[in-house]
C-alpha cells in the first residue's frame, strides 16, 4: 500500500463556531442553508432545480489536516480515507464536499463506506436511528483555496461548513463548500428539518 499523503496544514481553512458570525458577516439566508442540520442532498432535491448527480473527483488515503485529526480525534499521522466530490444540478456543480472517515470507522457495518462510487454520502447517513451530528462549523474561503481540487476553484469567494457525524461511536467529518453555482440562498427549505436518522422521502427518489 502507498505511503500516505503528508497533511498540509497551508490548506486548512479558518473554521470557526457559527455564534463568531455577525449577521452582517452572515446574511440570514445563507445562515439557514448552512446551518440546517437535515441532509443536504435530500434540501437540493427537494428544489425541483434539475437532476440531482454526485460526481466523485478523488478517493484515497491521505493523512487528514490538522483539524481534522482534532475533531476526529485520531492520532498525528494516522491515515484516513479522504473523499471529495461535487454535487450536481442538471450538470452545474453546486457543493464541493469532502468525507474524512477513519481508518477505525470503517470496518463492520460502515464498512461499505469504502465503495461510495458516484452515490450520495448524505442518502446513506441519515438512515441510520440514533445517528448523531455535531454543531457546525463555518469558514469562509477565496475562491482559489487550496482546500478545494484545482479544477473546482473560483473567481469569488464562498461560504463552507464542517460537522461530524456519530454513529454507534464511529466518527466521520463532512465539509462542504457552497460554490458559486449555487444560487438558491433565497429559496425557503422546502422539506421540514429531518429528524436524526430520519430519510427523508426525498432522499429515496435518488437513485443508489
Amino acid at each position: 500500500m502507498p505511503a500516505p499523503l503528508p497533511a498540509d496544514s497551508g490548506r486548512d481553512p479558518l473554521w470557526r463556531p457559527e455564534q463568531q458570525f455577525t449577521s452582517t458577516q452572515l446574511a440570514a439566508a445563507r445562515r439557514r442553508w448552512l446551518l440546517d442540520d437535515g441532509s443536504l442532498t435530500a434540501r437540493l432535491v427537494a428544489l425541483d432545480a434539475g437532476t440531482f448527480s454526485v460526481h466523485r473527483l478523488y478517493q484515497g488515503w491521505q493523512v487528514p489536516l490538522p483539524s481534522e485529526q482534532r475533531l476526529l480525534q485520531v492520532p498525528a499521522r494516522q491515515r484516513a480515507l479522504v473523499r471529495e466530490v461535487l454535487l450536481r444540478l442538471d450538470g452545474q456543480a453546486v457543493v464541493f464536499a469532502r468525507s474524512v472517515f477513519p481508518i477505525s470507522s470503517l470496518n463492520g457495518e460502515l464498512a461499505h463506506l469504502r465503495k461510495l462510487q458516484h452515490r450520495s454520502l448524505g442518502a446513506i447517513l441519515f438512515r441510520y436511528p440514533g445517528m448523531q451530528r455535531s454543531p457546525f462549523e463555518l469558514a469562509r474561503l477565496s475562491g482559489h483555496s487550496a482546500y478545494m481540487a484545482p479544477w473546482v476553484r473560483q473567481e469569488g469567494p464562498a461560504w463552507a461548513r464542517r460537522s461530524c457525524f456519530d454513529i454507534r461511536g464511529k466518527r466521520l467529518l463532512v465539509s462542504e463548500v457552497f460554490l458559486q453555482g449555487f444560487t438558491p440562498w433565497d429559496a425557503s427549505l422546502a422539506v421540514h428539518r429531518s429528524r436524526r436518522g430520519t430519510v427523508s422521502a426525498a432522499i429515496h427518489r435518488i437513485k443508489q
